[in-house]
């Protein structure tokens, strides 16, 4: 099937080179915001861009999600491990450019975010991997974060890192194609955690970030994951899903970010990978739904879900059901998936050329799955893969 060109707002095209009119802040729709004394924005159209590309990459009217395609260097060399193939820069660059270069990516996909490295390597073609994919009609986003470190006085829960320099990082991934990022805060559920410095500390760290991206242009995706490592059950992670987005929205507003210019990618709520219970994706779903309805503005365009370690045909079969809850949900519900949307091709691939092309329809027939699963019309035949199948799950899962 031919690539269904998405056409892209020309909002979100670079405009280094363009000279804007000047703007009557007190005329502008947004003057509420422009003119409050805690607001410093360059002018409206810095506020208007966020906008755009948050819709671009959230239309309700879509079916498309965005593709994590930041794993690290290390977390890349150990899913290349699996099929026996050396963790070195030309085979990573390979396997992303058999993802960016399928011909109907553009049809379920509207986002991709990139690690450093990736951002700037080639396709076979010789054109740099955001110009791919731009001109498919796909957004370019970036990971920013410098991953977690150790939060002291605590029971081994972490913050991240990577806020120093982070202003002058996103600047120039602004000038080299980017218009939007992520930043993943991890947190973990015990007996003791995640405790109230942990949940402060962090939601702290993801309003100081979202605050940089948008000063410098770009949409920040905050990024609060709470871990399935343990076996607690529905109930208690929906508990503290709802305590956690609680103080992470609480945060962006006393940093006064632009929630219109922002999406959020959480978990979804589910219980431990260890706990003796089974949920159906119904009860994962009205989990999910409830603590979001609970804790998240309705001015956030959109939410694209992590896929946390579940297999691809479980990511896929509770975000359809999340979207046939039968409650009001003001935001699209996508995905965000990297391991999920990943796997089964990584399977087919193997590190030969010859299956590069098995390897493209294993990626594409996943993505029009979860693109279907975003509207609630996925109709599962029964016929899924052993690699669909297959847990993703990694306890204590760094990127």
């Amino acid at each position: 099937m031919g690539s269904r060109r998405r056409h892209t707002p020309r909002h979100i095209t670079n405009t280094s080179h363009r000279t804007t009119r000047p703007i009557n802040r007190a005329a502008h729709p947004l003057s509420g915001l422009l003119n409050h004394p805690n607001h410093r924005w360059e002018s409206a159209e810095t506020v208007g861009r966020l906008c755009v590309v948050a819709v671009c990459l959230n239309s309700q009217d879509d079916s498309s999600g965005i593709l994590a395609a930041d794993e690290s260097t290390g977390t890349m060399g150990k899913r290349l491990q699996k099929i026996n193939v050396e963790n070195i820069e030309e085979n990573r660059r390979c396997f992303r450019d058999l993802l960016f270069s399928s011909e109907s990516i553009s049809d379920s996909v509207g986002g991709v975010i990139f690690f450093h490295e990736t951002l700037y390597q080639k396709s076979d073609s010789g054109k740099l991997f955001p110009k791919l994919i731009k001109d498919k009609g796909i957004v370019v986003g970036i990971k920013v974060d410098k991953g977690t470190a150790a939060l002291n006085g605590t029971d081994g829960e972490t913050t991240t890192q990577g806020l120093d320099g982070l202003s002058e990082r996103c600047a120039q991934y602004k000038k080299d194609g980017c218009d939007f990022a992520k930043w993943r805060c991890v947190l973990k559920i015990s007996n003791s955690c995640p405790s109230p410095l942990a949940i402060q500390e962090n939601a702290n760290v993801l309003a100081r970030y979202a605050s940089i991206c948008q000063q410098n242009g770009l949409v920040p995706i905050v990024e609060p994951e709470i871990l399935p490592d343990g076996d607690h059950d529905l109930q208690r992670c929906q508990y503290v899903t709802e305590k956690v987005l609680a103080a992470v929205y609480k945060s962006l507003s006393e940093h006064h970010v632009y929630l219109e210019g922002t999406l959020l990618k959480p978990n979804m709520v589910t219980a431990g990978h260890s706990c003796p219970t089974k949920y159906t994706p119904q009860q994962v779903a009205m989990a999910t739904v409830t603590a979001l309805r609970r804790t998240v503005p309705a001015a956030v365009p959109g939410i694209c879900f992590l896929s946390g370690g579940q297999s691809e045909e479980e990511a896929s079969l509770n975000l359809n059901a999340i979207n046939q809850v039968p409650l009001s949900r003001p935001w699209k519900l996508t995905f965000s998936y990297g391991r999920a949307l990943q796997a089964s091709a990584l399977a087919a691939w193997q590190g030969k050329a010859a299956n590069r092309k098995a390897a493209q329809e294993a990626f594409c027939t996943r993505a029009k799955i979860n693109g279907l699963a975003a509207k609630g019309e996925y109709k599962p035949t029964g016929s899924a893969d052993q690699a669909s199948t297959q847990s993703l799950y990694t306890a204590s899962y760094v990127y």
